[in-house]
This record gives structure tokens, C-alpha cells and sequence, in this order.
């Protein structure tokens, strides 16, 4: 009977960790236990990190709007109050985006808000 070896189930094990390791330097890409340490850091590193860039744009467009919103002689948290009474369905992206590109059709959105604030 021959002997029956694990060679075909440990090649894909490691071939798949070899693989994420593309790019990493030295021994992290050569070495198989320090690959295995260093791509599941990468890995721990990639999943809380697709959380926080969704708070730092989010930091990124209220800055935006509020710098906007300054120079239009208004602050930011009345602005947001005023277009939420005026019914204005933008979110922060497109209103920073608005802010950055397009500075008239913000002013636009800055006096619609100043509007529905008035009693």
C-alpha cells in the first residue's frame, strides 16, 4: 500500500498565505511562520481600518463644510439645522463636494438654510 502524504493540502495552505504576502519584505515573504504572523496582522489591521476611513471622511467632509460655511458668515451646526427644517436630502459628501467645486450653489444651500431658520 503506499504512504499516503499531506503534500497537496499543505502546498495550498501555504501557497495561499504566500500569496497575501506579495510585497512584504525579507523574511516576512519567505519564511512561513513569520508570513502566517504577518498576514493575519495585516489582516486584523485591514478590518478596523475599513471601519475608521469611513469616520475620517466623515471628520474630512464636516471640516470641508464647516470652512465653507464660515466663509459664508454661518456655522455649521446651524446649517446642517437649517437644511434639515428646509427638507434638504444632501449628505456630507455631496454638500463638501459642493463646498470644494461649486462655492455658488453652496452659497445657494447656505441661504436656504439661514431661510428656514427665520421664524
Amino acid at each position: 500500500m503506499p504512504r499516503a502524504t499531506r503534500t497537496p493540502a499543505t502546498r495550498k495552505r501555504k501557497k495561499k498565505f504566500f500569496k497575501r504576502a506579495k510585497g512584504f519584505r525579507g523574511g516576512r515573504s519567505k519564511l512561513f511562520r513569520t508570513v502566517v504572523e504577518t498576514v493575519e496582522r495585516a489582516m486584523r489591521y485591514a478590518t478596523r481600518d475599513r471601519k475608521q476611513r469611513k469616520r475620517e471622511f466623515r471628520r474630512l467632509w464636516i471640516s470641508r463644510i464647516n470652512a465653507a460655511c464660515k466663509n459664508n458668515g454661518f456655522t455649521y451646526s446651524r446649517f446642517i439645522k437649517g437644511l434639515s427644517n428646509a427638507n434638504v436630502k444632501l449628505d456630507r459628501k455631496v454638500m463638501a463636494d459642493l463646498a470644494v467645486r461649486n462655492p455658488e450653489a453652496f452659497k445657494k444651500l447656505v441661504e436656504l438654510a439661514q431661510k428656514s431658520l427665520k421664524p
